[in-house]
Protein backbone atom coordinates (compact mmCIF):
# COMPACT_ATOMS: atom_id res chain seq x y z
CA UNK A 1 0.00 0.00 0.00
CA UNK A 2 0.79 3.58 -0.63
CA UNK A 3 2.71 5.25 2.69
CA UNK A 4 4.02 8.62 1.42
CA UNK A 5 3.73 11.02 -1.59
CA UNK A 6 6.21 14.19 -1.61
CA UNK A 7 6.55 16.53 -4.73
CA UNK A 8 8.58 19.26 -5.46
CA UNK A 9 8.20 21.44 -8.43
CA UNK A 10 5.13 19.50 -9.95
CA UNK A 11 1.65 20.17 -9.28
CA UNK A 12 -0.10 23.76 -8.05
CA UNK A 13 2.22 23.82 -4.88
CA UNK A 14 5.69 24.08 -4.88
CA UNK A 15 6.08 21.31 -2.24
CA UNK A 16 3.30 18.85 -1.49
CA UNK A 17 3.49 15.82 0.87
CA UNK A 18 0.96 13.10 2.04
CA UNK A 19 1.49 10.74 5.11
CA UNK A 20 -1.17 8.59 4.22
CA UNK A 21 -3.22 6.28 6.64
CA UNK A 22 -3.47 2.74 6.08
CA UNK A 23 -7.48 2.81 5.46
CA UNK A 24 -9.29 5.74 4.57
CA UNK A 25 -7.61 8.93 3.00
CA UNK A 26 -10.04 11.77 2.56
CA UNK A 27 -8.98 15.08 0.42
CA UNK A 28 -10.65 18.57 0.40
CA UNK A 29 -10.04 21.35 -0.98
CA UNK A 30 -11.71 24.14 -3.98
CA UNK A 31 -11.88 23.14 -7.55
CA UNK A 32 -8.38 23.39 -9.17
CA UNK A 33 -6.27 22.93 -5.83
CA UNK A 34 -4.84 19.88 -7.00
CA UNK A 35 -7.56 16.53 -5.66
CA UNK A 36 -7.91 14.83 -9.16
CA UNK A 37 -3.86 15.71 -9.71
CA UNK A 38 -3.12 13.80 -6.48
CA UNK A 39 -5.13 10.84 -7.07
CA UNK A 40 -3.54 10.61 -10.24
CA UNK A 41 0.10 10.20 -9.03
CA UNK A 42 -1.28 7.96 -6.22
CA UNK A 43 -2.06 5.41 -9.29
CA UNK A 44 0.97 6.45 -11.41
CA UNK A 45 2.67 5.54 -7.47
CA UNK A 46 1.42 2.59 -7.09
CA UNK A 47 1.34 1.23 -11.21
CA UNK A 48 3.61 2.78 -12.92
CA UNK A 49 1.05 3.61 -15.57
CA UNK A 50 -1.10 7.43 -16.37
CA UNK A 51 -4.99 6.91 -16.16
CA UNK A 52 -5.29 10.45 -18.19
CA UNK A 53 -2.44 12.24 -19.08
CA UNK A 54 0.84 12.07 -18.08
CA UNK A 55 1.72 14.61 -14.84
CA UNK A 56 4.18 17.39 -15.82
CA UNK A 57 6.44 19.75 -13.96
CA UNK A 58 6.44 23.57 -13.73
CA UNK A 59 9.14 24.59 -16.76
CA UNK A 60 8.81 27.90 -15.09
CA UNK A 61 12.19 27.25 -12.69
CA UNK A 62 15.15 25.55 -13.39
CA UNK A 63 15.06 23.34 -9.81
CA UNK A 64 14.53 19.57 -10.19
CA UNK A 65 11.34 18.05 -10.66
CA UNK A 66 10.72 15.09 -8.66
CA UNK A 67 7.82 12.75 -6.85
CA UNK A 68 8.96 10.77 -4.22
CA UNK A 69 6.67 8.11 -2.79
CA UNK A 70 6.90 4.93 0.05
CA UNK A 71 5.16 1.65 -0.69
CA UNK A 72 4.51 -0.56 1.61
CA UNK A 73 5.80 -4.28 -0.16
CA UNK A 74 5.02 -6.85 2.66
CA UNK A 75 3.95 -6.23 6.21
CA UNK A 76 7.38 -5.98 6.65
CA UNK A 77 9.22 -4.35 3.94
CA UNK A 78 8.81 -0.48 3.09
CA UNK A 79 10.44 0.93 -0.02
CA UNK A 80 11.10 4.35 -1.48
CA UNK A 81 11.54 5.64 -4.69
CA UNK A 82 12.26 9.36 -5.92
CA UNK A 83 12.10 10.18 -9.52
CA UNK A 84 12.79 12.88 -11.49
CA UNK A 85 11.04 14.20 -14.56
CA UNK A 86 13.92 14.28 -17.44
CA UNK A 87 12.77 17.09 -20.14
CA UNK A 88 14.93 15.78 -22.62
CA UNK A 89 13.29 12.51 -22.48
CA UNK A 90 9.87 14.17 -21.26
CA UNK A 91 9.19 11.37 -18.79
CA UNK A 92 9.66 10.38 -15.23
CA UNK A 93 12.67 7.85 -14.40
CA UNK A 94 14.68 6.42 -11.50
CA UNK A 95 13.36 2.89 -10.84
CA UNK A 96 15.48 0.41 -10.51
CA UNK A 97 15.17 -3.12 -8.98
CA UNK A 98 11.15 -2.17 -8.73
CA UNK A 99 9.20 -5.33 -7.05
CA UNK A 100 6.18 -6.84 -8.65
CA UNK A 101 3.10 -4.87 -7.57
CA UNK A 102 1.30 -6.68 -4.99
CA UNK A 103 -2.32 -4.91 -4.63
CA UNK A 104 -5.74 -4.76 -6.67
CA UNK A 105 -5.80 -1.16 -7.64
CA UNK A 106 -9.27 0.69 -8.85
CA UNK A 107 -9.39 4.32 -9.62
CA UNK A 108 -13.11 5.63 -10.02
CA UNK A 109 -12.22 8.98 -12.33
CA UNK A 110 -15.59 11.50 -12.11
CA UNK A 111 -15.85 11.39 -15.71
CA UNK A 112 -17.22 7.66 -15.45
CA UNK A 113 -13.77 5.81 -15.96
CA UNK A 114 -12.09 3.74 -14.50
CA UNK A 115 -8.54 2.47 -14.34
CA UNK A 116 -7.61 -1.18 -13.00
CA UNK A 117 -4.62 -2.45 -12.10
CA UNK A 118 -4.45 -6.69 -11.26
CA UNK A 119 -1.09 -7.98 -10.13
CA UNK A 120 -1.87 -11.16 -11.87
CA UNK A 121 -2.51 -9.87 -14.95
CA UNK A 122 -0.14 -6.48 -15.31
CA UNK A 123 2.90 -7.72 -13.96
CA UNK A 124 5.85 -8.19 -15.77
CA UNK A 125 5.15 -11.98 -15.57
CA UNK A 126 1.48 -11.53 -17.13
CA UNK A 127 0.34 -12.25 -20.54
CA UNK A 128 2.34 -9.91 -23.09
CA UNK A 129 -0.85 -9.61 -24.92
CA UNK A 130 -2.94 -7.64 -21.97
CA UNK A 131 -1.94 -4.00 -21.32
CA UNK A 132 0.35 -2.74 -18.74
CA UNK A 133 -3.25 -1.78 -16.91
CA UNK A 134 -6.62 -1.68 -17.86
CA UNK A 135 -8.07 1.83 -18.68
CA UNK A 136 -11.62 2.01 -19.44
CA UNK A 137 -13.26 4.81 -20.69
CA UNK A 138 -16.91 4.99 -19.68
CA UNK A 139 -18.40 3.34 -22.87
CA UNK A 140 -16.52 0.46 -22.78
CA UNK A 141 -17.55 -0.47 -19.06
CA UNK A 142 -21.01 -0.64 -20.33
CA UNK A 143 -20.67 -1.81 -23.62
CA UNK A 144 -17.08 -3.90 -23.34
CA UNK A 145 -13.82 -4.12 -25.19
CA UNK A 146 -11.11 -6.57 -25.70
CA UNK A 147 -10.89 -7.21 -21.90
CA UNK A 148 -13.82 -7.15 -20.56
CA UNK A 149 -17.35 -8.43 -22.08
CA UNK A 150 -19.09 -5.14 -20.27
CA UNK A 151 -21.66 -4.28 -17.86
CA UNK A 152 -24.39 -5.28 -19.92
CA UNK A 153 -23.41 -8.55 -21.08
CA UNK A 154 -21.87 -9.65 -18.07
CA UNK A 155 -25.24 -8.99 -15.75
CA UNK A 156 -27.36 -10.39 -18.52
CA UNK A 157 -25.16 -13.65 -18.40
CA UNK A 158 -24.59 -13.76 -14.53
CA UNK A 159 -28.86 -12.88 -14.42
CA UNK A 160 -29.08 -15.87 -16.91
CA UNK A 161 -26.80 -18.13 -14.99
CA UNK A 162 -28.46 -17.05 -11.35
CA UNK A 163 -25.07 -18.31 -9.96
CA UNK A 164 -22.53 -16.51 -7.42
CA UNK A 165 -21.63 -14.19 -9.71
CA UNK A 166 -25.04 -12.62 -9.74
CA UNK A 167 -25.88 -13.10 -5.97
CA UNK A 168 -22.57 -11.31 -5.31
CA UNK A 169 -24.03 -8.33 -7.92
CA UNK A 170 -27.04 -8.08 -6.45
CA UNK A 171 -25.54 -7.71 -2.33
CA UNK A 172 -22.90 -5.27 -3.40
CA UNK A 173 -26.34 -3.55 -5.24
CA UNK A 174 -28.43 -3.61 -2.08
CA UNK A 175 -25.41 -2.64 0.09
CA UNK A 176 -24.49 0.98 -2.26
CA UNK A 177 -28.37 1.18 -1.92
CA UNK A 178 -29.58 5.17 -0.89
CA UNK A 179 -31.62 3.83 1.55
CA UNK A 180 -33.32 0.90 2.84
CA UNK A 181 -36.63 1.99 1.48
CA UNK A 182 -35.03 2.55 -1.97
CA UNK A 183 -32.82 -1.01 -2.14
CA UNK A 184 -31.62 -1.25 -5.47
CA UNK A 185 -32.55 -4.04 -6.69
CA UNK A 186 -32.58 -6.21 -10.52
CA UNK A 187 -35.17 -6.20 -12.38
CA UNK A 188 -35.69 -8.81 -15.08
CA UNK A 189 -33.91 -8.70 -18.64
CA UNK A 190 -35.48 -7.41 -21.56
CA UNK A 191 -35.12 -6.01 -24.82
CA UNK A 192 -35.67 -2.07 -25.97
CA UNK A 193 -35.42 -2.04 -29.62
CA UNK A 194 -36.32 -4.66 -32.52
CA UNK A 195 -33.44 -3.57 -34.01
CA UNK A 196 -31.14 -4.57 -30.73
CA UNK A 197 -30.49 -7.76 -30.05
CA UNK A 198 -28.96 -7.77 -26.35
CA UNK A 199 -31.11 -8.66 -23.74
CA UNK A 200 -30.51 -5.74 -21.33
CA UNK A 201 -30.48 -5.60 -17.38
CA UNK A 202 -32.88 -3.46 -15.57
CA UNK A 203 -33.29 -2.02 -12.21
CA UNK A 204 -36.97 -2.46 -9.84
CA UNK A 205 -37.85 1.48 -9.51
CA UNK A 206 -39.48 2.43 -5.88
CA UNK A 207 -42.68 3.37 -8.53
CA UNK A 208 -43.45 -0.05 -9.79
CA UNK A 209 -41.51 0.15 -13.01
CA UNK A 210 -38.49 -1.93 -14.35
CA UNK A 211 -35.77 0.39 -16.20
CA UNK A 212 -33.05 -0.29 -18.57
CA UNK A 213 -30.01 0.43 -17.04
CA UNK A 214 -29.18 2.37 -19.85
CA UNK A 215 -31.97 4.71 -18.90
CA UNK A 216 -31.28 5.21 -15.73
CA UNK A 217 -30.21 8.32 -14.24
CA UNK A 218 -26.72 9.58 -13.78
CA UNK A 219 -26.44 9.11 -10.43
CA UNK A 220 -27.49 5.53 -10.62
CA UNK A 221 -25.34 4.52 -13.53
CA UNK A 222 -22.38 6.11 -11.88
CA UNK A 223 -23.42 3.58 -8.89
CA UNK A 224 -24.35 0.24 -11.17
CA UNK A 225 -21.05 0.85 -13.15
CA UNK A 226 -19.00 1.22 -9.85
CA UNK A 227 -20.91 -2.29 -8.53
CA UNK A 228 -19.79 -3.86 -11.59
CA UNK A 229 -16.72 -3.48 -12.05
CA UNK A 230 -15.99 -3.83 -8.23
CA UNK A 231 -17.47 -7.63 -8.92
CA UNK A 232 -15.62 -7.80 -12.10
CA UNK A 233 -12.32 -6.98 -11.51
CA UNK A 234 -12.49 -9.16 -7.69
CA UNK A 235 -14.32 -12.07 -10.07
CA UNK A 236 -11.53 -11.70 -12.99
CA UNK A 237 -8.58 -11.48 -10.33
CA UNK A 238 -9.66 -14.88 -8.22
CA UNK A 239 -9.89 -16.90 -12.07
CA UNK A 240 -6.44 -15.72 -12.75
CA UNK A 241 -5.06 -16.72 -8.86
CA UNK A 242 -6.76 -19.94 -10.04
CA UNK A 243 -5.26 -20.35 -13.55
CA UNK A 244 -1.38 -19.65 -12.49
CA UNK A 245 -1.78 -21.38 -8.89
CA UNK A 246 -1.33 -18.28 -6.98
CA UNK A 247 -2.53 -16.67 -3.75
CA UNK A 248 -5.10 -13.65 -4.22
CA UNK A 249 -4.18 -10.31 -3.01
CA UNK A 250 -4.02 -9.32 0.25
CA UNK A 251 -4.49 -5.34 -0.28
CA UNK A 252 -7.00 -3.56 -2.54
CA UNK A 253 -6.02 0.21 -3.16
CA UNK A 254 -9.24 2.16 -3.99
CA UNK A 255 -8.84 5.45 -5.32
CA UNK A 256 -12.15 7.53 -5.88
CA UNK A 257 -12.70 10.73 -7.20
CA UNK A 258 -15.58 12.96 -5.85
CA UNK A 259 -17.50 10.11 -4.47
CA UNK A 260 -20.24 12.45 -4.19
CA UNK A 261 -20.41 13.05 -8.16
CA UNK A 262 -24.26 13.08 -9.30
CA UNK A 263 -25.83 11.29 -5.72
CA UNK A 264 -28.73 12.81 -3.90
CA UNK A 265 -27.96 13.93 -0.40
CA UNK A 266 -29.26 10.99 1.17
CA UNK A 267 -26.68 8.79 -1.21
CA UNK A 268 -23.86 10.74 -0.15
CA UNK A 269 -23.90 10.35 3.32
CA UNK A 270 -24.03 6.84 2.88
CA UNK A 271 -21.87 6.18 0.12
CA UNK A 272 -17.96 6.45 1.79
CA UNK A 273 -19.05 3.32 4.55
CA UNK A 274 -20.92 1.40 2.01
CA UNK A 275 -17.91 1.31 -0.03
CA UNK A 276 -15.79 -0.65 3.28
CA UNK A 277 -19.03 -2.74 3.43
CA UNK A 278 -18.62 -3.55 -0.41
CA UNK A 279 -14.91 -4.59 -0.34
CA UNK A 280 -15.43 -6.71 3.04
CA UNK A 281 -18.67 -8.66 1.38
CA UNK A 282 -16.93 -8.74 -2.05
CA UNK A 283 -13.42 -9.96 -0.92
CA UNK A 284 -15.59 -12.61 1.87
CA UNK A 285 -13.27 -15.64 3.13
CA UNK A 286 -10.15 -13.89 1.99
CA UNK A 287 -8.42 -11.52 4.32
CA UNK A 288 -7.89 -8.10 2.71
CA UNK A 289 -6.67 -5.37 3.46
CA UNK A 290 -8.39 -2.27 1.84
CA UNK A 291 -7.10 1.63 1.51
CA UNK A 292 -8.97 3.78 0.05
CA UNK A 293 -7.88 7.92 -1.21
CA UNK A 294 -11.13 9.77 -1.74
CA UNK A 295 -11.77 13.05 -3.16
CA UNK A 296 -14.94 15.37 -2.08
CA UNK A 297 -16.97 18.19 -2.10
CA UNK A 298 -19.30 17.23 0.30
CA UNK A 299 -20.20 17.99 3.78
CA UNK A 300 -22.54 15.33 4.07
CA UNK A 301 -19.94 12.59 2.88
CA UNK A 302 -17.84 14.16 5.61
CA UNK A 303 -20.76 14.37 7.88
CA UNK A 304 -21.11 10.68 7.80
CA UNK A 305 -18.26 9.49 8.51
CA UNK A 306 -18.79 10.86 12.15
CA UNK A 307 -19.12 7.68 13.69
CA UNK A 308 -16.55 5.50 11.14
CA UNK A 309 -13.69 7.68 11.29
CA UNK A 310 -10.87 6.38 13.16
CA UNK A 311 -7.81 8.66 13.80
CA UNK A 312 -5.31 5.65 14.16
CA UNK A 313 -6.12 4.64 10.72
CA UNK A 314 -7.50 6.79 8.72
CA UNK A 315 -6.51 10.63 7.88
CA UNK A 316 -8.24 14.03 6.30
CA UNK A 317 -6.29 16.37 4.18
CA UNK A 318 -7.54 19.69 3.52
CA UNK A 319 -6.22 21.75 0.49
CA UNK A 320 -6.15 25.66 0.46
CA UNK A 321 -5.11 28.58 -1.58
CA UNK A 322 -3.18 31.23 0.51
CA UNK A 323 -4.60 34.47 -0.64
CA UNK A 324 -2.01 36.50 0.81
CA UNK A 325 1.28 34.37 -0.48
CA UNK A 326 -0.91 33.16 -3.25
CA UNK A 327 0.49 29.64 -3.62
CA UNK A 328 -1.50 26.42 -2.26
CA UNK A 329 -0.87 24.60 0.67
CA UNK A 330 -2.12 20.81 1.73
CA UNK A 331 -2.44 20.38 5.74
CA UNK A 332 -3.84 17.14 7.08
CA UNK A 333 -6.47 18.21 9.70
CA UNK A 334 -7.91 16.59 13.13
CA UNK A 335 -10.83 14.92 12.15
CA UNK A 336 -13.27 16.67 15.06
CA UNK A 337 -17.33 15.85 14.80
CA UNK A 338 -19.10 18.99 13.79
CA UNK A 339 -22.61 17.28 14.14
CA UNK A 340 -24.07 18.66 10.74
CA UNK A 341 -23.48 19.04 7.31
CA UNK A 342 -23.78 22.62 7.85
CA UNK A 343 -21.40 22.62 10.46
CA UNK A 344 -19.15 21.25 8.04
CA UNK A 345 -20.05 24.00 5.64
CA UNK A 346 -18.24 26.09 7.76
CA UNK A 347 -15.14 23.88 8.84
CA UNK A 348 -11.64 23.95 7.46
CA UNK A 349 -13.25 21.66 4.72
CA UNK A 350 -15.13 24.43 2.85
CA UNK A 351 -14.57 27.87 4.51
CA UNK A 352 -18.01 29.05 4.15
CA UNK A 353 -19.01 31.82 6.13
CA UNK A 354 -22.40 29.79 6.81
CA UNK A 355 -23.83 27.08 7.59
CA UNK A 356 -26.03 27.03 3.94
CA UNK A 357 -26.76 30.43 3.37
CA UNK A 358 -27.96 32.11 0.00
CA UNK A 359 -24.45 34.20 -1.01
CA UNK A 360 -27.05 37.31 -0.83
CA UNK A 361 -27.76 36.27 2.67
CA UNK A 362 -24.35 35.95 3.44
CA UNK A 363 -23.50 39.19 2.44
CA UNK A 364 -26.46 40.92 4.38
CA UNK A 365 -25.22 39.60 7.47
CA UNK A 366 -21.52 40.50 6.91
CA UNK A 367 -22.45 44.17 6.28
CA UNK A 368 -24.79 43.72 9.72
CA UNK A 369 -21.94 42.41 11.65
CA UNK A 370 -19.59 44.99 10.15
CA UNK A 371 -21.78 47.56 11.88
CA UNK A 372 -22.26 45.62 14.95
CA UNK A 373 -18.55 45.51 15.41
CA UNK A 374 -18.48 49.20 14.96
CA UNK A 375 -20.44 49.85 17.84
CA UNK A 376 -18.68 48.12 19.87
CA UNK A 377 -15.53 49.52 19.10
CA UNK A 378 -17.64 53.12 20.45
CA UNK A 379 -18.26 54.34 17.05
CA UNK A 380 -21.40 56.91 15.77
CA UNK A 381 -24.10 55.13 13.97
CA UNK A 382 -26.37 56.73 12.14
CA UNK A 383 -30.24 55.89 11.61
CA UNK A 384 -30.07 55.68 7.92
CA UNK A 385 -27.18 53.07 7.68
CA UNK A 386 -29.05 50.90 10.35
CA UNK A 387 -31.86 51.00 8.25
CA UNK A 388 -30.41 50.47 4.89
CA UNK A 389 -28.57 47.22 7.07
CA UNK A 390 -31.81 46.28 8.29
CA UNK A 391 -33.60 46.28 4.87
CA UNK A 392 -30.87 44.11 3.43
CA UNK A 393 -31.46 41.54 5.94
CA UNK A 394 -35.12 41.31 5.08
CA UNK A 395 -34.49 41.17 1.59
CA UNK A 396 -32.01 38.08 2.28
CA UNK A 397 -33.11 36.06 5.31
CA UNK A 398 -36.00 33.89 6.20
CA UNK A 399 -37.93 34.81 9.04
CA UNK A 400 -36.81 32.08 11.32
CA UNK A 401 -32.73 32.61 10.26
CA UNK A 402 -30.94 32.73 13.87
CA UNK A 403 -29.01 35.61 13.06
CA UNK A 404 -32.49 37.60 13.82
CA UNK A 405 -32.43 36.99 17.59
CA UNK A 406 -29.00 38.84 17.60
CA UNK A 407 -30.24 41.87 15.56
CA UNK A 408 -33.63 42.72 16.95
CA UNK A 409 -31.77 42.71 20.13
CA UNK A 410 -29.33 45.17 18.95
CA UNK A 411 -32.28 47.50 17.49
CA UNK A 412 -34.47 47.07 20.35
CA UNK A 413 -31.67 47.69 22.65
CA UNK A 414 -30.99 51.12 20.82
CA UNK A 415 -34.52 51.75 20.13
CA UNK A 416 -33.55 52.62 15.98
CA UNK A 417 -36.24 51.52 13.91
CA UNK A 418 -39.31 52.50 15.87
Amino acid sequence: MLKNLRLKNVGPASEMELELAPRLNIITGDNGLGKSFLLDVAWWALTRTWARGMVLPHYTTDEVSEIEFTYRHTDTLELKYPSQFSRKNEKWSGFTNKPRILELVLYAQVDGGFSMWDPERHSPSSARSLPSSFLFRPDEIWEGNAFCEGLIRDWASWQRDNGDAFRLLENVLQTLSPSPEEPLTAGRLRRISVEDPKDYPTIKMPYDQEVAVIHASAGLRRIIALAYLLVWMWREHLLACELRGTAPAKDIVFLFDEVEAHLHPQWQRRILPALFAVMAKLTGEHSVNVQMVAATHSPLALASLETFFDSEQDAWFDIDLVRDKRKVAIERRDFVRKGTAGRWLTSDAFDLLSEGRSLEGEQAIAKAEALLDRRNNGATLAKEEIESVDAGLRRALPDIDRFWVRWRSFVDEGGWLQ
